[in-house]
């Protein structure tokens, strides 16, 4: 029996802060800009983004002093916007909401999305976009979890927690607009330390955000290795699409 997928939600927003320096991958250059197979990071999350079925627009959040992103080809793109991001995630996320607010209705779907997530799958999405108004992306962990002690010194292992209610975050994350607004607003205001995520802002408010789980190939670019790997994972996608192609012709 054929499995008929549930057609993806129109006309939600893309949200994407890219605002951040990438201080842990130790290069010259904002993270978001380094070359990933001819071209920046950030371009090859944002020609994925574009591709997404029933997608309304994108607001990238970037810094004051960028003057890089308006090169790129998908800048170009009418769907695409950009607002002045902030010094953290958080408030990058904010400034596109507050931008988004005067432009579409409190309950319109926003997803956030990493600027270095650029393999999410076109399958991922439509799952993500039929579960329920407030979810996330989302790994099941595989090996065993430690929690280190909080000490000073060499990390020691406290406990060992169980794996089985262990699950690693991704993006996107979706809510609604304005609740998600709200909800960052409020724990950033009482518990900045706290919001790591939007899901963290959501669980601060009282919600219970659904978990998605996610293919692995959707791994955030953050050490220098993470390149080759999503190079690598990019090339094997171009040669699929090119056979595809082949097949249809």
């Amino acid at each position: 029996m054929t499995t008929v997928e549930t057609p993806p939600e129109t006309g939600y927003w893309v949200i994407v802060p890219a605002a951040g320096s990438g201080k842990r991958m130790g290069a010259d250059k904002p993270k978001q800009y380094l070359p990933l197979a001819g071209k920046p990071l950030i371009a090859h999350t944002l020609d994925n983004i574009l591709r997404w079925p029933g997608v309304a627009g994108v607001v990238v959040a970037i810094a004051a002093d960028d003057h890089e992103f308006a090169t790129l080809a998908g800048a170009q793109d009418p769907k695409v916007h950009t607002v002045t991001g902030g010094a953290e995630r958080a408030d990058s996320v904010l400034a596109a909401l507050h931008y988004l607010s005067a432009r579409t209705a409190p309950d319109t779907t926003v997803l956030v999305h990493d600027a270095a997530r650029p393999l999410v799958s076109k399958r991922d999405i439509a799952k993500l976009l039929s579960a329920g108004p407030i979810a996330l992306l989302a790994q099941p962990a595989s090996d065993t979890v430690k929690q280190s002690q909080a000490d000073q010194g060499s990390p020691r292992v406290s406990q060992t927690l169980p794996r089985a209610q262990i699950w690693l975050a991704q993006t996107p994350q979706k809510a609604p607009l304005e609740r998600l607004r709200s909800a960052l607003q409020a724990g950033l205001a009482q518990y900045p330390e706290a919001i790591t995520d939007e899901a963290s802002a959501l669980e601060l408010a009282g919600d219970e955000p659904e978990l998605v789980a996610a293919c692995r190939s959707n791994f955030k670019v953050t050490h220098p290795a993470d390149l080759m790997l999503a190079e690598a994972l990019l090339q094997h996608r171009q040669t699929l699409d090119q056979i595809q192609s082949g097949i249809e012709q």
